[in-house]
């Protein structure tokens, strides 16, 4: 009884764990760390199937680790070849009927050793006899100075996601039977984590995200430049800043003489231009702000890298087929622009730069700050907002 207890405890408290994990590799850790120890191992690794690649990649590593082994390997894996129990086992039994099982390894290698009930038994359980893959998870427990290990299939959506891997060292008590089967359970403790994880991390990207284009939403601006401008106001000197912001024009022209479907795809090619001009700087965040604005925040880039792209991206624009053109304004605290302490001033800025650009029909953008001491951009910026008696030249964004 105090042992299920005590199991129940683990399984409540690797739920719990990876329940709180905020990015994938603090799941992994969680969803290891836990099994690691639910099941009283030196050792935990989680693994991933990556069918394409053929092989199993290791995400996490976790407890006493060999020399060769990282907590997050960038490049450990091992070709399912090697260990194809987990294709054999859940293509071949589980896809007859079964039902994904955990099993036992020992550094004796298959057949080797007896049980303390006396009677000669292999070293691990299988639903059915080994492959000769086996050897090469034999090979690598004695590699590393363990004695034995238990391996689960991690099972999401019907299908094999992974594994989960734990081992006990040279000397300690052998994984038995009941812990294989508690294994199984914590591997579905784990894929329900893993599966709920990935809800959330859609929902999130989903929250960030305009959904025709595909692009960072305003919000998502909103976050990086207030990160940006932090770093900014940090080290103004070394960390650059800079804001382009784009007006795709003729867009209200074909939603009224092509329909708004026919908009929505210029929207969307004019997404993937700023995409490709994004790229260009590294880092930067392509995004639609809504309706026919777009916008490209970029950190680290020079302002005159800033620049060469913005101008590269009103070409691209002006050569889509439907519409009439980008007027693209530029910001950047490489300017001499004045102080930039609020992720406000440096929108207003930009904002200004794009709509001098929509007036003078200009097809090359507009740079905040390059018109001498009184650039009519800096000034425009600058003025206090409009109110409804002054009328509304150009109503600011209220950040």
């Amino acid at each position: 009884m105090a042992e299920e207890e005590a199991r129940l405890r683990a399984v409540v408290a690797l739920a719990q764990a990876m329940a709180a994990a905020h990015t994938p590799r603090e799941s992994w850790l969680a969803a290891a760390q836990g099994a690691r120890r639910a099941l009283g191992g030196s050792f935990a690794a989680l693994s991933v199937w990556e069918r394409h690649r053929g092989r199993l990649r290791v995400l996490v590593n976790a407890g006493e680790r060999a020399p060769d082994e990282d907590e997050f390997p960038e490049d450990e894996a091992y070709p399912v070849h090697q260990f194809p129990e987990i294709t054999e086992f859940l293509h071949e039994r589980w896809a007859g009927g079964g039902e994904p099982d955990a099993w036992v390894e020992t550094a004796r290698g298959p057949g080797g050793g007896s049980t303390p009930g006396g009677g000669s038994t292999p070293g691990y359980w299988r639903p059915e006899a080994p492959s000769s893959g086996s050897w090469g998870r034999v090979a690598a427990l004695r590699r590393r100075g363990r004695g034995s290990c238990v391996v689960a299939p991690i099972v999401l959506h019907g299908r094999a996601w992974g594994e989960l891997y734990v081992a006990r060292p040279l000397g300690a008590a052998e994984f038995q039977r009941p812990d294989a089967d508690f294994a199984t359970v914590l591997a579905s403790v784990i894929a329900a984590g893993i599966a709920q994880f990935e809800r959330l991390e859609e929902a999130r990207r989903l929250a960030y995200t305009d959904a025709l284009t595909g692009l960072a939403n305003r919000r998502a601006v909103d976050a990086r430049m207030d990160e940006a401008i932090e770093r900014h106001r940090a080290d103004p000197q070394g960390v650059v800043v800079s804001l382009v912001v784009c007006d795709l024009n003729g867009l209200k022209r074909v939603n009224d003489t092509r329909g708004h479907a026919v908009g929505d795809r210029l929207l969307e090619r004019f997404g993937s231009v700023l995409s490709l001009c994004g790229a260009m700087l590294p880092g930067a965040l392509a995004a639609r702000l809504g309706g026919d604005e777009f916008c490209l925040l970029s950190t680290g880039p020079s302002a005159d890298d800033v620049v060469r792209v913005a101008g590269e991206l009103c070409v691209r624009g002006g050569e889509l087929e439907l519409g009439e053109g980008v007027a693209c304004g530029v910001a950047s605290t490489g300017d001499p622009i004045g102080p930039v302490r609020s992720a406000r001033r440096l929108f207003r800025l930009a904002d200004a730069a794009q709509y001098r650009a929509k007036a003078a029909r200009s097809d090359k953008p507009v740079v905040a700050g390059r018109e001498g001491p009184d650039d009519p951009v800096v000034r425009l910026a600058d003025e206090p907002a409009p109110t409804p008696r002054q009328g509304e030249r150009r109503r600011f964004r209220g950040r």
